[in-house]
């Protein structure tokens, strides 16, 4: 017992390199399966079977409003990878409007809920190449994911066809089955929301509070800048994450939101392994990142919220046109000179803190609150198969506006 909990542990890491166990023996509990059209129920000696033996099944047809099970698996397992293509590779709307779920034994609220599109690992019903620890995109025409989902009872995952069209999927999951899991294996979930538009001053919830024992795994991000700052730059914001029982200022805080995803001064286009920015349009204020904690864990022991600040920089003279459109432009932070010696002018803390329009304002670098269309997946373990998280938002909100503000301006 004490080998097949070893081999189980080193399975459920995210820390182990494939590469220490390409050489050992399996242990017996310990059986491959795949879950596709060809084999739906993963069976021994079940796999091929239509068309005498002919490809026959590859994919399957979901109606527009139609619920398909694609996965319903009893006993222990770790689902290890899925692999996902279809229609779903040339069509934006079904990325945002087809939903994927996932249940952990046999329980009735899924752990995992998102548009399709944005738990592959990208925001907006866009697609790009990225190859990444957890996500991978080889060619802009399929999806897949490599990480760990162990369950012990049972585990269920389903696709939601909320389009107005049908549903070619082609797919398959692959996943180990063994007598039992260790008693620490935690569960994984996902959650997907989106803020059409942020109020200046107020922190975007990436992660709303959860509470458990867990690890927050990480997060990719979508945003659509207002029309009344488009231009400018969007990512001042610090990521902030609370941990056990933190309550007004968080034990972990980054120091914008490019420095997160491990770039600086500014954000374009570039695809790492646990971070990257497949999507960065400037002038169209339209961008989709990620951030993975892999190598540097993020674990809670009660409770943990993840929340970035809707913050911008830019001129003095580029603000003051916006506010003449009707933007809300709250200016908190600018840099000022002294004798020719840069300083930081933290205005909220200044008790007469000069006005945008006053001659003493100053001219260059100047953050304020912004407001935004943002949306986030996040992925994090929990040790229970239910969270304390609300349901995915119906179907209209997940869509509404992308077709004019995204998907006319990215094919």
């Amino acid at each position: 017992m004490k080998k097949i909990a070893c081999m189980v542990m080193a399975l459920t890491s995210l820390f182990t390199t494939r590469a220490q166990n390409l050489y050992q023996a399996p242990d017996p509990s310990m059986k491959t399966r795949w879950v596709s059209p060809e084999n739906p129920t993963g069976e021994p000696g079940k796999g091929g079977m239509t068309n005498k033996g002919a490809k026959g099944n590859a994919f399957f047809i979901i109606s527009p409003g139609e619920i398909k099970t694609i996965f319903d698996v009893k006993g222990a397992g770790i689902i290890n990878r899925m692999w996902l293509s279809g229609t779903i590779g040339t069509n934006a709307s079904q990325r945002r409007a087809v939903r994927i779920d996932m249940y952990w034994d046999g329980s009735e609220k899924p752990a995992v809920s998102a548009p399709i599109g944005d738990f592959f690992g990208i925001a907006h019903g866009l697609i790009a190449k990225y190859d990444n620890e957890l996500f991978q995109s080889p060619e802009a025409r399929s999806f897949n994911f490599t990480i760990p989902m162990p369950f012990r009872q049972s585990a269920f995952i389903t696709v939601t066809n909320e389009s107005q069209t049908e549903l070619w999927l082609w797919y398959d999951i692959n996943y180990t089955q063994m007598d039992k899991l260790p008693k620490d294996a935690m569960y994984f979930h996902a959650y997907w929301h989106r803020d059409l538009k942020t109020k200046p001053g107020v922190d975007f919830e990436i992660m709303p509070e959860v509470y458990g024992v867990g690890r927050y795994l990480g997060t990719n991000i979508g945003v659509i800048g207002d029309s009344l700052t488009r231009g400018t730059w969007f990512g001042e914001g610090e990521v902030k994450i609370y941990l056990d029982g933190d309550t007004e200022f968080p034990t972990l805080v980054g120091t914008g939101t490019e420095d997160y995803i491990g770039t600086g001064w500014g954000q374009n286009e570039f695809v790492g392994r646990y971070f990257g920015s497949p999507i960065s349009k400037r002038e169209d204020d339209i961008y989709a990142f990620y951030r993975y904690h892999i190598n540097d864990p993020v674990y809670f022991h009660q409770n943990c919220k993840v929340t970035i600040q809707q913050m911008g920089n830019s001129s003095k003279e580029q603000m003051l046109k916006m506010r003449e459109k009707g933007a809300n432009i709250i200016p908190i932070w600018a840099l000022g000179q002294d004798k020719g010696k840069t300083y930081q002018r933290r205005l909220l803390d200044e008790e007469d803190a000069p006005k945008l329009e006053d001659d003493s304002f100053p001219e260059t670098s100047t953050h304020f609150w912004r407001s935004d269309d943002v949306c986030a997946t996040v992925y994090f373990y929990l040790n229970k198969p239910e969270s304390n998280l609300p349901e995915l938002a119906p179907v209209y909100h997940r869509l509404i506006d992308l077709e004019e503000r995204v998907w006319m301006k990215i094919k």
